[in-house]
């Protein structure tokens, strides 16, 4: 009696616990959702959610279990003994009232139907147990991957479904893993001898399951229900893309479910029937009855019904084919799967048909059931002949002897289509033909562009920072961003600079920047003052930024800075100069939500927050921003301790009536909870605005905060046709969105970037309120957007080898292209894409563009260079600049090998990396200024303890010319001023040659 009281307790205890946490979770997460005011968007997916999974479950458990007790009312009783020489009268004495005397012998003969003897029965029984294995093994390691998935993850792809491809794969799997092949066979013998509660448990199991993965697939059900057209059809069969995108994975979503369902159902009735009447004991089954037959032909008929299904949705995903010699649908898949998929469905209907017709119209004598089972015999044998045989045979005989004539359509398809889905068929290619004519006057021509050749990388200034600007051990700089900025005034340094004279332009000087955040790291915090107060309470807040010109050199090599350290007055931040803090708003730079704030805080408590230190001591400040969830009342404290599992939050006394929690600071964490049906660029930028000048935009507080992070955001699939997919594992991919968040407030805002794109329209229309024009973007932040770093590294990646055109060429990949390595410290890695302030060739004017060269594949002379525009009404627009084959010109692994063969820069770097320092060669800029292009190298010097890098040379090369000196201005007079060069500039002349 004691142990019954205990368990019940223990049941109603840890019940009580689940719903308190449930409830916990669902207020705490409505709280923050109306805080930063996406509510809606949380509640339409959650009643999405919750809807998915009790109808997908509920259905699914009701079909099963009602299926199972069908089959134990109608299985044969365990008393029945089975002789096999027995007349057909015995059956009728089966079914009659005495039936259940355990003394009599029986044999149910069933009219068409012969009894099983062991040597049949045993391998039928063993088969479909394994099959029920093997379908557990496939449901559950699907449920696994979704488990450990995040519950919002909107960018999960769909698992393969429950087809004989998977079936193989399953048991190769299984075969090679000794502990799987035993769990296996040791579960299909499990279901062999309990039977009744084994596969009643499982199809529990598997309703729950089905629920689980419609509930992870919520954005696909939402899209398949709010489809935008693209306008757009793809040539198999003509239907518009938006089919691909939205129809067919929710099409898939349901084969996978069903099939799920239907063969389980299937294979789990006629193991019960079976296994009925000690079958196995007595070695032999006495057959099935009508009415077991019966239940069999409708739930057989809907099986085959979903493999109807399953072969027409596989005409579509030839689209997606890796068989041939492009992505998509080749020759063999048109010509042979694509009329045998067909078949195989239709076929299919017409089987199902008849089942389920013999299901409703039962006839004890027909005809026609021995050729229905002829007929699936047949079935199953034209399955791998037409899915396997024939189209081996065909590629082998057909294809392959004259493969490019038989192919070209089909990779005419698959380029246009990849071009379209990432976006390159909006390339402006145009020919570039550098005639090395380049003159002093053209450097000052385009003095802006020399104002902004980017010397500092951001490795070096973030390693410099973190010496000189992090202040105290817990500010860390995480990231440097590159970014333009119009100055008012130009700083100025008492330190040479490399530039030339720079003017100050009317309206101000456009100025290439890196900004960095100095946000706090709760991490680097003493162990000994890792306390909840200090954690929670104290430690809330990073403090300001740092702004560098990218192309300046302060005094012993150092960066110089047009914003630095924490002045520990009402200036809050040192600036260059007047001009500076005109152009670049400084404020109160509180940064409570950032890269790396991944603790919660509570502010307005009795306890005063660390604002910045000053001196020995350190100043106090309470946050008055928007941001945070009020937790002043106690019931408030209770729920959102148990959330967080803080249970210190109702012990303290610290807390007042207007005591906030900041929840999700982390700005990668804030935008992904709220829109997680979007991809985000792995790198935010930091960006000093005054959004709100006027004091007319509600959604930009008017304070003293101008402090905002933008994200790019992007709307991906994986269902484009005939697109061929990208390393991330994407076919399409829209940078759609530009999110901005408030570094002090945490509001977020997102801004649609690309109205063409049919994905972000759809998800437009189901949460009608979540994103906003971009024209509504403050004037001030949409000056500072620029082309994504992350797309265009998919882009030109695609673009190396979807810049051809013609198939013929394509098919050879006679003109594939790669991106070239440059040395950067003393080892090679990729080029990577970098952001520039120049003027393209035909364009009067300097503008701001990301920009990445190309050579050959297997060369390392230049082909091409890609750009990016950002600025104004050029932002998003793509160019190609083409070289001419038959002229060398200079790549930066040639450039690089040309800067470590000259003996005397070689001399130089390797008495620089004499013990206790080594020298770093930068990033190799490949620089367009008019017809010509210009090589610029920076090389820094830093200690192998306490790094501190410093800019000791340039390296310029131009044409059959190199120079080292001490800055730009030097290297440069040394290159088109030659009779004037400094001394400390080595000039090598470089000797022509042809590509290699």
């Amino acid at each position: 009696m004691f142990w019954k009281w205990s368990l019940r307790l223990f049941v109603v205890f840890l019940g009580f616990w689940l719903l308190l946490d449930l409830v916990s979770r669902l207020g705490a997460e409505i709280f923050w959702f109306q805080e930063v005011g996406y509510l809606q968007v949380f509640l339409v997916r959650l009643v999405t959610r919750g809807i998915l999974w009790v109808v997908v479950a509920s259905i699914s458990a009701a079909y099963l279990l009602v299926n199972l007790g069908i089959a134990q009312r109608l299985k044969y009783p365990r008393s029945l003994n089975i002789e096999p020489a027995q007349q057909e009268s015995v059956f009728q004495n089966f079914l009659s009232r005495d039936y259940a005397r355990s003394d009599r012998t029986l044999t149910p003969q069933v009219q068409g139907l012969k009894p099983l003897k062991l040597r049949w029965l045993l391998p039928l029984v063993v088969i479909l147990s394994l099959l029920t294995g093997l379908m557990v093994a496939h449901y559950g390691q699907i449920a696994i991957s979704y488990w450990h998935s995040p519950v919002d993850d909107a960018s999960l792809p769909i698992p393969a479904s429950f087809r004989p491809d998977r079936i193989w794969q399953l048991v190769n799997q299984i075969v090679s893993q000794i502990w799987y092949l035993g769990l296996t066979f040791g579960g299909a013998i499990a279901i062999l001898i309990f039977p009744g509660f084994l596969l009643t448990a499982i199809a529990i199991v598997f309703s729950a399951i089905f629920g689980l993965v419609l509930f992870q697939n919520w954005a696909k059900v939402l899209l398949y229900l709010h489809p935008s057209s693209f306008n757009s059809t793809e040539p198999l069969f003509g239907r518009d893309i938006s089919f691909y995108i939205f129809s067919l994975p929710f099409w898939q979503l349901l084969e996978l479910w069903l099939m799920g369902l239907f063969l389980y159902g299937f294979v789990a009735v006629a193991l019960i029937y079976l296994l009925s009447a000690d079958s196995l004991s007595q070695g032999i089954f006495p057959g099935f009855s009508q009415k077991q037959q019966r239940h069999l032909y409708g739930m057989g008929g809907l099986l085959i019904l979903l493999v109807a299904l399953s072969y027409w949705l596989s005409r579509y995903e030839l689209v997606y084919s890796t068989d041939g010699v492009s992505y998509g649908a080749g020759y063999t898949d048109v010509t042979t799967l694509l009329p045998a998929y067909t078949t195989l469905s239709v076929v299919a209907v017409g089987i199902a048909c008849y089942l389920l017709w013999q299901t409703f119209f039962w006839k004890p004598k027909s005809q026609y059931r021995r050729l229905v089972f002829y007929g699936l015999g047949v079935y199953l044998l034209l399955v791998p002949i037409t899915g396997f045989v024939l189209p081996t045979v065909v590629q082998y005989l057909i294809v392959e002897p004259n493969e490019l004539q038989r192919e070209q359509p089909y990779i005419q398809r698959t380029i246009a289509l990849t071009r379209q889905a990432f976006n390159l068929d909006a390339i402006d290619a145009k020919s570039f033909n550098p005639q090395g004519t380049l003159t002093e006057a053209d450097i000052q021509k385009n003095d802006l562009t020399i104002r902004n050749i980017r010397l500092w990388d951001e490795r070096p200034l973030l390693e410099t920072n973190r010496q000189l600007q992090q202040i105290r051990p817990y500010y860390r700089f995480p990231d440097a961003d590159i970014d333009r900025y119009t100055l008012k005034t130009e700083a100025t340094s008492d330190s040479p600079t490399p530039t030339a004279k720079q003017e100050v332009v009317e309206g101000g000087e456009r100025r290439q920047v890196l900004i960095a955040a100095r946000e706090l790291d709760y991490t680097a915090v003493p162990q000994q003052a890792q306390t909840w107060v200090n954690r929670h309470l104290i430690y809330t807040h990073g403090f300001g930024f740092t702004v560098s010109p990218v192309n300046t050199v302060a005094a012993g090599g150092l960066p110089e800075y047009f914003v630095k350290d924490i002045s520990g007055d009402n200036s809050a931040l040192t600036t260059s100069s007047v001009g500076i803090r005109e152009s670049i708003p400084i404020g109160k730079p509180r940064i409570y939500y950032g890269e790396i704030t991944n603790t919660y805080v509570m502010t307005g408590t009795k306890v005063r927050e660390l604002d910045y230190p000053s001196g020995s001591e350190n100043v106090y400040n309470s946050y008055d921003g928007q941001g945070g969830i009020k937790i002043g009342s106690v019931w408030r404290r209770w729920l959102f301790a148990n959330y967080l599992k803080d249970w210190q939050m109702v012990l303290t006394r610290d807390f007042l009536p207007e005591t906030k929690v900041l929840l999700r600071r982390n700005i990668k964490q804030r935008i992904q909870a709220i829109a997680p049906f979007l991809q985000f660029d792995s790198d935010p930028y930091l960006v000093s605005a005054d959004a709100n000048r006027n004091n007319s935009d509600p959604d930009y507080p008017n304070g003293k905060s101008f402090l905002y992070w933008i994200v790019d955001a992007y709307t991906t699939s994986d269902r484009y046709p005939y697109s061929d997919t990208a390393n991330e594992g994407i076919n399409y991919i829209r940078n759609s969105v530009k999110v901005v968040v408030d570094a002090y407030h945490g509001i977020v805002n997102f801004y649609i970037a690309d109205r063409s794109d049919p994905i972000v329209a759809s998800w437009s229309r189901i949460f009608p309120n979540t994103f906003k024009s971009l024209s509504a973007m403050p004037v001030t932040l949409r000056n500072h957007i620029r082309y994504p770093e992350d797309l265009f590294r998919i882009q030109s990646e695609r673009l190396m080898t979807y810049h051809m055109t013609d198939p013929q060429v394509f098919y050879n990949r006679e003109d594939q292209w790669q991106i070239p390595n440059e040395i950067y410290g003393s080892e090679a890695r990729p080029v990577e894409p970098y952001y520039l302030i120049t003027g393209l060739p035909t364009v009067p004017f300097e503008e701001f563009i990301l920009f990445l060269p190309y050579t050959p594949k297997q060369r390392t002379n230049l082909i091409a260079w890609f750009a990016a525009r950002s600025d104004s009404v050029n932002y998003g627009k793509l160019l190609l600049y083409i070289f001419p084959k038959e002229k060398l010109i200079y790549g930066p692994e040639q450039i690089e090998a040309r800067i470590n063969q000259d003996p005397v820069i070689s001399q130089q770097i390797s008495l620089w990396n004499r013990q206790g320092s080594r020298a770093i060669q930068g990033n190799l800029l490949v620089i367009p200024i008019e017809q010509s292009l210009l090589y610029v190298e920076p090389i820094y010097l830093e200690a192998t303890q306490n790094s501190l890098p410093t800019l000791v040379r340039v390296v310029v090369a131009y044409e059959n010319r190199i120079v080292m000196a001490q800055t730009l201005e030097q290297a440069l007079q040394g290159i088109f001023q030659p009779e004037v060069t400094p001394p400390a500039a080595i000039i090598r002349p470089v000797e022509e040659g042809n590509p290699q």
